[in-house]
């Protein structure tokens, strides 16, 4: 998280609040969130549970209604601020610049791993028979899994989920991944795969932000920030 002002940020979070309303009153998830992150990064967003990691998170992407404050993401020379674009624009916005990656793999059972994959092309009006069953293989390659591709995700293991889960975000080459504990389900050996894998995405122009409980990942982001009842701790570290 550089200081200077060019270029400019690919993501910048600015007084970022967020409430969320209980029956004993508002509870403050995030208070007055400043964070800039720039293209190549690896970010860890390290936290205990309730901390705020995913809301962090949330407001990057858009799936949760900011309170105050602003995200702006700016890609090819265009900047957005992501809480001013309506439903839809949004939605296919985040579909073309936006990788997500879920703790829980979220893949739909009932299609195979190809069309897992291809998912995202269809849901983006980006889906070609041919070039889109082609880039989904190419994918499922890059995570070794092209053997698997005609499976149904209940037939191969958790680490296996998660690698296919990583393809998907990345079937509309998305400028930004966003992983949200994408290896706290898994043992230490699948994990370490798994981070091997986010690790060449940078290496390939990719921007990471990944959020995590576990404070022994510091080490290999090339950047972390700490989060504390919502409130950000930043700390800088050359892997």
């Amino acid at each position: 998280m550089t200081t200077s002002s060019n270029p400019p940020a690919l993501i910048e979070m600015r007084d970022v609040y967020k409430d969320y309303k209980s029956e004993a009153g508002a509870f403050p998830a995030l208070k007055g969130i400043n964070l800039r992150i720039d293209k190549g990064e690896f970010l860890g967003v390290i936290g205990k549970s309730g901390a705020g990691k995913s809301t962090l998170l949330n407001m990057i992407t858009g799936v949760d209604d900011i309170t105050s404050g602003e995200v702006t993401v700016h890609i090819d020379g265009k900047s957005v601020s992501v809480h001013d674009l309506d439903e839809n624009d949004l939605a296919l916005w985040r579909g073309k610049n936006l990788g997500v990656i879920f703790q829980s793999f979220q893949l739909l059972p009932m299609l195979t791993l190809v069309q897992n994959v291809m998912m995202p092309m269809d849901m983006c009006g980006l889906y070609h028979p041919t070039k889109s069953r082609k880039r989904a293989l190419e994918l499922l390659e890059m995570v070794e899994l092209q053997d698997h591709a005609h499976k149904l995700p209940g037939y191969i293991s958790g680490g296996q989920q998660q690698r296919v889960a990583i393809a998907r975000a990345l079937a509309n080459d998305p400028a930004i991944i966003v992983a949200d504990e994408p290896t706290g389900s898994l043992d230490s050996v699948t994990a370490d795969t798994i981070f091997d894998l986010f690790e060449r995405l940078v290496e390939m122009g990719r921007t990471v932000v990944m959020v995590t409980h576990d404070n022994g990942l510091m080490p290999r982001f090339s950047q972390h920030v700490q989060i504390v009842d919502g409130e950000l701790h930043a700390a800088e570290v050359t892997a």
